[in-house]
């Protein structure tokens, strides 16, 4: 399974969330805030750490959603 992470093809394993890939892959952070980068902090949906946008859908928690092929993943930028 593929995915496009910032416009680069990262592969994955089936049934693998999307920080899982992620981090299958070397990627610890993924999203910025004031404070720095930001990737998985809880794991279980509740930090909001991980956000991604996902097929152009911001705000998706990355730990608690599957990676599906061909999923386009952007990194969210936070003010």
């Amino acid at each position: 399974m593929i995915i496009t992470v910032d416009g680069e093809p990262v592969r994955g394993r089936d049934g693998q969330t999307i920080a899982g890939v992620l981090i299958g892959a070397g990627r610890i952070a993924w999203r910025t805030s004031q404070t720095g980068g930001r990737g998985v902090f809880c794991g279980i949906g509740v930090c909001h750490d991980c956000l991604v946008t996902v097929n152009g859908v911001e705000g998706v928690r990355a730990c608690r959603r599957e990676a599906v092929d061909g999923d386009r993943i952007e990194r969210e930028v936070r003010p």
